[in-house]
C-alpha cells in the first residue's frame, strides 16, 4: 500500500508542476515587461496641454490657433547677453547666428526663415532670437544641438542661454531622465534592506523584491501597450509614481502573506499546510486592501485633467499586479523554498501548550506589543484623546498650504539654463516674449479687440497675427490672416508667462475682451497653466467624496459593520489633515518651495486614504478574527500585537519607497514623495498603533453594530 497523504497536503504532481507553472509564467512576464521598461518615455508626454480637457478655454484657443498656424512647433528663446553693451552696428554679426539657428535639425523650416531675430533690447545689453522647434518628440536633441550651436558662434563678452518653452520643456525631460533607472534602484535598495532588518535572513528580502519586481514588469508591459495604442496617457511623473507604488504595495501584500506563513510554520511540519493556511487568512486582507486602493485610484477618472485620469488606470493596473504577484509568485516561491526561505533563522515548531487561549490577549506578544496594549486596554480614552491633539495640532499647519500652482521655472529643482534664461530675460525684454496670450476673436471686432487688449494692464504689445513671416511682435504691417470669421491676436505679457502675474493678466483679458468681441477665447502657454490649476481644484472637490464613499462601502462589507468602518475613514482623514498640515510647513519653512502644485494635495489624499486604510484593513480583519474567538476587547489587543510587526514593517518600507521619488529632481515629485512618507510613517505609529485600538477598545464591541459580533464583549 502507497503512503497516505497528510490532511492539506496537495498530490505530488501539484506540490511540483503549480510551482513550476506559475514561476515560469512570470519569468515569461517579466522576459518580456523588463525590456519594455527602458521605452516607456518613448511614449510618455509631459506636455501640459495635453492634459486639459476639450473643453477648457485654452483648449478651444489652442485649436483655433493651429488653424492659423497650421504647426504645432513649440518656441525657445536663444538670448545674449553682453553686459558691456551690444552697439547696433554690432547687430549683423549676431544676425549670422540666426542663419545657424535655422540649419538646425528639428528646427520648423518654410519658404522664408521663420527664425525671428536678432531682435535688441531697449537697453542694448541683449538680443533674442525666437526659434520655433517643430520636432517636439525629440525636443531635448533639438535644444541641445541649438545650445551647441549658440556656443560655437557665441561673440565675445556674450553670455548665451537656450531658453522659451522648448528650453524648459527639455530641462524638464532631462529632469526626468533618471524615473527609469536611478528611482527603481534606489527604492529597491531602500527596501532591501529594511527587510534585512527585519527577517534577518538574505533569502527572503530577495523572494520578496522578485515578486515586487516581476510585478512592476508585468504592469508596465500592459501599461506601454495602452499609452502605445492611445487608451491612456502616460506621463513622467505617472512613470516614476507606478514604479514606487508597485514596489510598495506589493512588498506590503507580501509582508503580510510572509508573517500568516511564520505564524503557521510554528505550529505545523508541513509547508503546504502551512501555505494554504496563510493563503486562506491572508487573501482576504490583501485583496481587500488592493480593492480599496484600485477603486480608490479609479476616483481619478471623475477628473477633467487628463493627466489625473491617466493616473488612475495606470496605478491600478500596477496594483492589480502587485496584488496577482503576492498571491500566485510569492506562494510559489515560498513553496520551493519552505523554512529554508527565512534562513538563518528558520521557524521551529512549538509545541500544543503553547497555543493555549490567552487570558487577556497579550500573551506571547513581543515586549513593545505588549506594552502598547497594556497602555490602550489601561487607558484607552486618554491614549485616543492625546492622539487625537497630536493630529488636530498637525494639521493646523494646513492654513499655510499654498497650492494653487507654481511657475514651471519653479518645478525644477537643480540648475537649469533654461530657468537662468528666463531670468536674465525678464531683466532686458518684456518677460513674455515667445510665450504671448493668444487671444481669437470674430474678425468683425477685431479692431475693438486689439484695442481692448492693449489696454489691459500687464500687457506690453499687442499685434495681429498675419502669416508666419510677419517679422517680430508690434512690426506686423500686413493685414491680419483672417480664418473661418476668426482673426488672432498675439499679446506679448510684461510678467513671465508662467508667473501668477500673467495668470492674472489672462484673468482680465478674459473678463474684458468679450465685451468688444463677445466669444472671444484667451490661450497660451500661460492660458493652460491657469486652466489646468483650476481644473486641479474643482477635481479636488469632486473626488475626495467620491473616494471616501467608495472606501466605506468596502469597508462596511469587508468587517459586515457600519461604525468601525466610519471610525476608520475618520481616523485616515484626520491622518492625512496632519500629514498635509506638516508638509505645508516644512515645505515653506525648510526646503523653502515657492509653493505646491494644484495636483498635490488630491493625489497625497489618495495615496493616504487609500494605503493608510491598507493598514486598518490589516489591523480590523485580524482584530475580527480574534474576536470571533477571544471576545471584542481581548481580540483587539490580540489582533494589534500579532499584526504590529508586520504592519509597522509595510509602513516603514511603502515610506522609504515613496521617499525615493525624492532622487528625481522635480517639485511635484519631491513633495508627493514627503506627503506620502511622512504620512504613512504617522499612520502606522500613531494610528494604526494608538488612535484606532483606543478608540475600538473604549467603544468595545458596539463598534461591530449592526453584526451580532457587537454582542460579543
Amino acid at each position: 500500500m502507497g503512503s497516505r497523504r497528510s490532511p492539506g497536503i496537495p498530490p505530488r504532481p501539484v506540490r511540483v508542476l503549480l510551482p513550476l507553472v506559475l514561476i515560469l509564467a512570470w519569468l515569461a512576464a517579466a522576459s518580456f515587461g523588463g525590456p519594455t521598461f527602458g521605452k516607456l518615455s518613448s511614449v510618455s508626454s509631459n506636455d501640459q496641454a495635453s492634459f486639459l480637457p476639450a473643453s477648457a478655454e485654452s483648449t478651444e484657443a489652442r485649436d483655433w490657433q493651429q488653424k492659423f498656424t497650421d504647426s504645432k512647433a513649440l518656441p525657445a528663446i536663444v538670448l545674449l547677453v553682453n553686459e558691456a553693451g551690444i552697439p547696433r552696428r554690432d547687430l549683423p554679426r549676431y544676425a549670422a547666428l540666426g542663419q545657424s539657428l535655422q540649419k538646425v535639425d528639428g528646427v520648423q523650416q518654410g519658404d522664408q526663415p521663420t527664425v525671428a531675430g536678432p531682435i535688441p533690447s531697449k537697453d542694448g545689453k541683449a538680443v533674442e532670437f525666437i526659434v520655433p522647434v517643430a520636432d517636439t518628440e525629440n525636443i531635448k536633441t533639438v535644444v541641445a544641438s541649438l545650445r551647441s550651436a549658440v556656443q560655437r558662434s557665441l561673440p565675445a563678452g556674450a553670455t548665451a542661454y537656450v531658453s522659451g518653452p522648448a528650453g524648459l520643456t527639455a530641462d524638464l525631460v532631462s529632469a526626468f531622465a533618471g524615473i527609469d533607472g536611478i528611482l527603481l534602484l534606489v527604492a529597491l535598495v531602500a527596501v532591501f534592506v529594511i527587510l534585512l532588518l527585519v527577517y534577518r535572513s538574505i533569502i527572503l528580502p530577495v523572494l520578496v523584491l522578485l515578486t515586487s519586481v516581476f510585478a512592476l514588469t508585468a504592469s508596465i508591459l500592459v501599461v506601454y501597450a495602452f499609452a502605445s495604442w492611445g487608451w491612456i496617457k502616460l506621463s513622467g511623473q505617472s512613470q516614476g509614481i507606478l514604479s514606487i507604488l508597485v514596489i510598495g504595495a506589493a512588498t506590503d501584500y507580501a509582508l503580510l502573506l510572509v508573517s500568516r506563513y511564520r505564524e503557521a510554520l510554528h505550529h505545523t511540519p508541513s509547508k503546504w499546510v502551512a501555505l494554504s493556511g496563510a493563503l486562506r487568512t491572508a487573501v482576504e486582507p490583501i485583496a481587500a486592501s488592493a480593492a480599496t486602493v484600485i477603486l480608490a485610484l479609479l476616483c481619478l477618472l471623475f477628473s477633467d485633467l487628463n493627466s489625473n485620469r491617466s493616473l488612475g488606470p495606470i496605478a491600478a493596473i500596477g496594483i492589480f499586479f502587485a496584488l496577482l504577484g503576492a498571491l500566485t509568485f510569492l506562494p510559489a516561491l515560498l513553496a520551493v523554498f519552505g523554512r529554508a526561505a527565512f534562513w538563518p533563522f528558520r521557524p521551529k515548531l512549538q509545541p500544543d501548550t503553547a497555543r493555549q487561549e490567552p487570558a487577556t490577549g497579550l500573551e506571547g506578544l513581543s515586549p513593545l506589543w505588549r506594552r502598547t496594549g497594556l497602555l490602550v486596554s489601561r487607558r484607552p480614552r486618554t491614549v485616543w484623546a492625546v492622539s487625537l491633539v497630536i493630529l488636530l495640532a498637525c494639521g493646523a499647519g494646513l492654513l499655510q498650504l499654498k497650492a494653487s500652482g507654481v511657475a514651471q521655472t519653479d518645478l525644477i529643482l537643480r540648475q537649469s539654463e533654461a530657468v537662468d534664461g528666463q531670468k536674465a530675460q525678464a531683466e532686458h525684454f518684456d518677460a513674455g516674449t515667445g510665450s504671448p496670450a493668444v487671444v481669437i476673436v470674430p474678425s468683425a471686432d477685431a479692431d475693438a479687440a486689439l484695442a481692448k487688449v492693449k489696454a489691459t494692464k500687464g500687457v506690453a504689445a499687442a499685434s495681429f497675427y498675419t502669416g508666419p513671416a510677419s517679422g517680430a511682435p508690434g512690426s506686423a504691417a500686413q493685414p491680419p490672416v483672417v480664418k473661418d470669421g476668426r482673426v488672432l491676436i498675439n499679446a506679448t505679457l510684461a510678467s513671465e508667462a508662467d508667473s501668477a502675474a500673467a495668470e492674472q493678466v489672462v484673468r482680465d483679458l478674459r473678463s474684458s475682451v468679450p465685451d468688444a468681441a463677445p466669444g472671444a477665447l484667451v490661450g497660451g502657454v500661460t492660458a493652460t497653466a491657469l486652466d489646468t490649476n483650476e481644473t486641479a481644484q474643482r477635481d479636488l472637490a469632486r473626488i475626495i467624496p467620491i473616494v471616501l464613499g467608495v472606501i466605506l462601502l468596502i469597508l462596511m462589507l469587508l468587517l459586515r459593520s457600519v461604525l468601525a468602518p466610519v471610525l476608520l475613514i475618520a481616523s485616515v482623514v484626520l491622518s492625512y489633515g496632519a500629514a498635509l498640515g506638516v508638509s505645508a510647513l516644512v515645505f515653506n519653512h525648510v526646503f523653502g518651495f515657492p509653493g505646491a502644485d494644484a495636483s498635490v494635495p488630491l493625489f497625497g489624499f489618495v495615496f493616504l486614504v487609500a494605503l493608510g486604510v491598507d493598514y486598518n484593513i490589516f489591523l480590523m480583519t485580524r482584530v475580527r478574527e480574534e474576536s470571533l474567538a477571544l471576545g471584542t476587547r481581548r481580540g483587539i489587543l490580540r489582533g494589534l500585537g500579532a499584526t504590529g510587526g508586520v504592519i509597522t514593517s509595510a509602513g516603514v518600507v511603502l515610506a522609504a519607497t515613496f521617499a525615493a521619488l525624492g532622487v528625481i529632481p522635480i517639485l511635484f515629485l519631491a513633495q508627493i514623495a514627503f506627503i506620502v512618507a511622512f504620512g504613512v510613517l504617522l499612520d502606522t505609529v500613531l494610528v494604526r498603533s494608538l488612535l484606532v485600538p483606543a478608540l475600538a477598545y473604549d467603544a468595545g464591541s458596539v463598534i461591530w453594530w449592526p453584526s451580532k459580533l457587537r454582542r460579543k464583549a
